[in-house]
């Protein structure tokens, strides 16, 4: 599988991560044919090879026409992205990110995500930084993105809203389940665009997974940094099978009132909803009652659909939260043949390379009752694959 690893030592931002992955292969010529499909002028595009602290990278530079970028909304930007000619997956992800930001910016606005007026999130070097990064990350073929742990830096940013404190409002909710750490430096070292893309384009953040490495991308950042190289690194390659690490939600919660019967329900409820799993453990509460403790886990973006299940459908009055880290081993679900006809099955990749096969109990179900077999010989017949 073909795999990215994103290196922040100095931070990110939508121009550093597009002219890491121009470093790294992407055609510009490609890039600009792309974006001049969407329904906006008025800039230029370039790029520079420029040096920090010794080491060579790409800058990618959006020059204005006009000082001035309109203020749209997210409607708006919507429909600059429908007009593109890009991928259904590009687009949609396009749309989720800036969906995402306008939640976070009306969030700090006390705005719904419709009436927030971006100004610059919604200008246009933004809205091809974006757009641009997206459709290079699908124009490279990577398929899986890792990101680093993010240094924060710290002071004041003068905005179109005044004043506002680094890391901004939005990027401090953008970042919310993300690992990050002070670099020591007052300056603006993520920004909302680099934050949103990110989170939205990750599959997990925190160490470099194992990997072959095929080529590598810096992106250069606008100014010169004290005490490191202002670049951000991307290393593409090849996943190792030994497994991939990606970041999950928890969600936990304990209950001593609820109807048993509601548990089955909220299962379903959950894992409808995209759930990764879903346990219920009896535990013993205050005042000596029995009660269930429930636990969910998820992918991060799932997080608030959730909750607002859990909350809907048990009597909590409060959730847990917490974003841990999981090593899954690769598989994939195939068909073999048996004595029986074709039968789904799981193929597992040990670390070593090795595969085998695991039995998937609706496939030995629907075979065991046609054949009025025990559930058990079906299951033995699949594992007796691996000797």
């Amino acid at each position: 599988m073909k795999t990215a690893y994103l290196d922040c030592f100095s931070g990110i931002s939508g121009d550093m991560f597009l002219g890491a992955l121009l470093d790294a292969g992407l055609s510009f010529d490609e890039l600009c044919r792309k974006l001049k499909t969407l329904p906006i002028d008025g800039y230029h595009l370039e790029i520079r090879k420029e040096t920090r602290n010794q080491i060579s990278g790409t800058r990618f530079v959006v020059t204005l026409e006009k000082k001035d970028s309109p203020h749209r909304n997210l409607e708006a930007v919507r429909e600059i992205i429908d007009h593109g000619s890009f991928s259904r997956a590009v687009k949609k992800k396009c749309v989720e990110i800036f969906e995402t930001l306008a939640r976070v910016e009306g969030k700090a606005h006390n705005l719904p995500p419709e009436e927030v007026h971006f100004h610059e999130i919604g200008a246009v070097d933004s809205i091809i930084d974006i757009v641009g990064t997206v459709y290079g990350v699908e124009l490279l073929g990577i398929q899986e993105l890792f990101v680093s742990a993010l240094p924060l830096g710290s002071g004041f940013a003068e905005t179109a809203h005044g004043r506002i404190p680094i890391p901004s409002p939005a990027t401090v909710s953008l970042l919310e389940g993300v690992p990050v750490f002070d670099s020591g430096l007052k300056y603006e070292m993520v920004t909302p665009t680099g934050a949103a893309l990110a989170k939205g384009l990750a599959g997990s953040f925190g160490d470099m997974p194992p990997m072959v490495i095929r080529n590598i991308g810096y992106g250069a950042g606008k100014r010169d940094l004290p005490d490191r190289p202002n670049l951000l690194r991307i290393m593409i390659g090849d996943l190792q099978s030994e497994g991939k690490t990606d970041t999950v939600v928890i969600l936990e919660t304990n209950l001593d009132d609820i109807n048993p019967e509601w548990l089955g329900y909220l299962m379903d409820r959950l894992f409808d909803a995209g759930a990764l799993d879903v346990v219920f453990s009896p535990v013993q509460m205050k005042k000596n009652r029995p009660g269930v403790q429930v636990e969910i886990m998820g992918r991060p973006e799932q997080k608030d659909v959730l909750m607002e299940i859990l909350f809907m459908e048990s009597t909590t009055l409060g959730i847990r939260f917490r974003y841990s880290q999981r090593k899954v081993l690769k598989r994939s679900v195939t068909e073999i043949d048996s004595p029986w006809g074709k039968i789904r099955v799981k193929e597992v990749t040990n670390a070593d390379g090795a595969s085998f096969f695991m039995p998937e109990y609706e496939a030995c179900r629907k075979i065991a009752l046609k054949n009025k077999l025990p559930l058990k010989t079906i299951y033995y017949w699949v594992i007796g694959l691996n000797k």
